[in-house]
């Protein structure tokens, strides 16, 4: 039998900006419970929690963890998550599986950029929230400007519970206006005193608890209706609503920490044991096909794979949410997406680093399994003979790109290997070898994201890496109209090589009427991969040409639109007329035509006016009012078109189209400006015509590189 059943098994989400206190509030946790005997610290390098080497290097979370608690009957399933959005998508991974999200907010701080993202993702999941205002013992807190800040960014859903007697070094009460009770706590924290709350207080207090009462009552008509009859609500009244509302994503109760200090964390644990929902209290999951999935111990097993870690010497660790069923080792299921069936050998719960077999996972509850061959992050699982998959995590899309290359040669095996590690540890990291660029591309969230992944594949890998500046997509076309006509004519011994090619080139735009002044044999229109289109006509009369060579002539085309005339980008948006020519009877073949077709495209692009196009991302950065300034002098250096601000919060997002050329280092020159308190997303926009002095440079730098490498 299973210590827990699923209705006493709660999973949280520690959420927070970089600093808030998350891996020290779960240190915390587990101190409380009784799973650690000594609280470890950050500064210390021993918390439970950033037990990488990385981490403690840094000395801040990366990686999502999965932690466990038992608090008065109940098992508390813990992840303690990143704060920096270069890791976004472990907070993303971790919100996917937990019922209830703690947000950390920084008292000295208020509410931070970081906070508004993770926020979002809050809301796209409906995930039943609670606030925990922390670091009320530094002598900068504000709790109250902190809570005003709350409101007015996540609405008046945002309830208090708790308050602070006193905020800065004296701070050691917190009164409670759910249970009108003052917790006083000693120095060093740990289980309170219960008190009365003082006559100095019961003013605000009863303020509070009116407040509290009439947001729970609002959002039920039988609590309503007993509130009006009363005139109160008692204390199970008020949970019972709270849970109710939470569930909806209705309300947001706020609570009062020091978890340096370890103040408050027995109550909040608390809460969440009597009010936060259990998995089988939210509503059953969707299957992608629309059936629903309810928790329930004694249903069809079904997992869900939210996480994936190599761990040296033992293989891959995959991180699942029981979602139906009771899971056993040894049980045998079925990998909807890959129809591959797995065997569970193994069952973990997990404490950070640290793995404790076991041999069964009901409903509802997080655990771990050792060595799922054909498994991947957001693989569903079933018993045979059901068809249930559950909808993917949407990862965001990354916003930075570099090359990587490695120092030795003939390693290049040995990298590809390590990046595909890589990508299954973290799907926000995207590898692409290009055959347009020549590279292999690694796209990430920021630098910070990239300095993980390099410190991974020199570490873990053991090889020595570089990352280099990627080299940027451009497209050629033209803008004008221009006829040429080459000969290619080759003689040396026995049949010799003849053919000659009259050719027009115009830009192509959509709905062009057909030329008037050819008569059009043929048409062929190409829908280039790289985007863009090639209209070919055969213009041909009096069979000056046969037919048979004109696959050829575009043949010849395509591979210099493949390797353009100004840089060796791709071209794109061209009509081409083959009108005249000549051909001899003997000499006239397929390479013939081919090489004419080729030159003289080649020479009529130059006479076209052409024309490089670079690629233009649309940027959006969230900052707070005061860098608006800086932000916007940053990108207009990056020849950017600021199109506008507008305010989210207490923030501005200034948006605006930079070229691609121009984005190289943002990250970190963001990070720089703004004291890492500004973020960014980036996304393709178009093609547009690239200034002409710009343009004059890359060809001048491409004509050299050529020269060299046909010297």
């Amino acid at each position: 039998m299973p210590e827990f059943d699923t209705s006493h098994v709660k999973n949280i989400v520690l959420l927070g900006h970089a600093g808030s206190g998350k891996t020290t509030l779960a240190e915390c946790m587990l101190f409380e419970a009784g799973i650690i005997s000594r609280r470890g610290s950050i500064a210390e390098k021993n918390t439970t929690g950033d037990y990488h080497e990385l981490e403690q290097e840094r000395g801040n979370s990366i990686f999502s963890k999965l932690l466990h608690t038992k608090w008065r009957g109940y098992k508390i399933n813990v992840i303690d998550t990143p704060g920096y959005d270069d890791f976004n998508g472990e907070v993303i991974s971790a919100l996917r599986v937990a019922d209830t999200g703690v947000m950390l907010l920084n008292s000295v701080m208020g509410v931070e950029v970081g906070t508004d993202i993770i926020w979002e993702y809050t809301e796209k999941f409906k995930t039943p929230m609670i606030f925990a205002v922390n670091k009320l013992d530094d002598d900068n807190a504000d709790f109250d400007k902190t809570v005003r800040e709350a409101k007015s960014h996540f609405g008046n859903n945002v309830v208090v519970v708790q308050y602070p007697r006193q905020s800065g070094a004296g701070f050691h009460e917190i009164i409670d206006v759910l249970r009108m009770t003052m917790y006083k706590f000693h120095d060093n924290g740990g289980k309170p005193e219960k008190l009365a709350i003082p006559d100095e207080e019961k003013s605000r207090a009863d303020e509070l608890h009116k407040e509290l009462i009439e947001a729970i009552a609002s959002n039920d008509e039988s609590l309503m209706e007993k509130y009006f009859d009363k005139g109160e609500l008692d204390e199970d009244e008020m949970k019972a609503g709270l849970k109710k509302a939470m569930i909806n994503h209705d309300l947001f109760p706020l609570f009062c920490l020091s978890a340096e200090r370890n103040m408050g964390s027995g109550r909040l644990m608390g809460f969440i044991d009597n009010v936060c929902p259990s998995a089988n209290e939210m509503p059953p999951q969707q299957t992608k096909t629309g059936e629903q999935l309810t928790c329930d111990s004694n249903g069809p097993a079904c997992i869900f794979i939210y996480k994936t870690i190599s761990e040296p010497h033992v293989g891959e660790l995959s991180f699942f949410k029981v979602y139906s069923g009771t899971i056993k080792t040894g049980m045998e299921l079925e990998n909807e997406g890959t129809g591959v069936t797995e065997k569970i050998n193994q069952l973990f719960l997990v404490e950070g680093n640290k793995r404790t077999a076991i041999n069964e996972l009901v409903a509802g509850d997080i655990g771990a399994t050792l060595k799922l061959k054909n498994t991947h992050v957001n693989n569903t699982l079933h018993v045979k003979g059901k068809n249930y998959e559950l909808p993917s995590i949407e990862f965001p899309s990354p916003n930075m790109t570099v090359a990587i290359e490695t120092l030795k040669k003939g390693e290049e095996e040995k990298l590809s290997q390590a990046l595909h590690q890589l990508k299954e540890e973290d799907p926000t990291l995207v590898v692409e070898v290009s055959p347009e660029l020549k590279q292999t591309l690694i796209h990430c969230q920021g630098d910070m994201h990239l300095a993980v992944a390099k410190w991974k594949i020199e570490h873990q890998h053991k090889l020595e890496i570089k990352f280099v500046k990627p080299r940027i997509a451009y497209r050629e076309t033209i803008r004008k109209m221009a006829d040429a006509n080459y000969r290619h004519k080759k003689q040396s011994g026995g049949a010799g090589q003849f053919g000659e090619v009259f050719m027009r080139i115009e830009p192509w735009y959509a709905g062009m009427p057909d030329p008037a002044d050819f008569t059009v044999r043929g048409r062929d229109e190409h829908d280039l991969e790289w985007g863009g289109k090639l209209v070919f006509f055969n213009c041909i009369v009096g069979g000056a040409i046969d037919a048979r060579f004109l696959p050829s002539i575009l043949k010849g085309v395509m591979e210099k639109m493949h390797n353009g005339p100004l840089t060796g980008s791709y071209a794109r948006d061209i009509r081409v007329c083959v009108y005249d020519g000549k051909m001899h009877p003997v000499d006239s073949n397929d390479i013939s035509f081919k090489i004419a077709g080729l030159q003289a495209f080649r020479q009529a692009f130059q006479q076209a006016d052409p024309q490089i196009l670079e690629p233009i991302y649309q940027v959006e950065v969230l900052c707070p009012d005061d860098l608006t300034g800086a932000v916007m002098g940053d990108l207009q250096s990056r020849r950017a078109i600021v199109e506008g601000i507008d305010s989210e919060g207490h923030f501005q997002k200034v948006m605006a189209k930079v070229p691609l050329a121009e984005m190289d280092g943002y990250s970190s020159s963001l990070r720089s400006i703004t004291q890492g308190r500004a973020k960014f997303k980036m996304h393709f926009h178009a093609y547009e015509a690239m200034p002409f002095e710009l343009q004059r440079k890359l060809i001048d730098e491409y004509s050299k590189t050529a020269k060299e490498e046909y010297a």
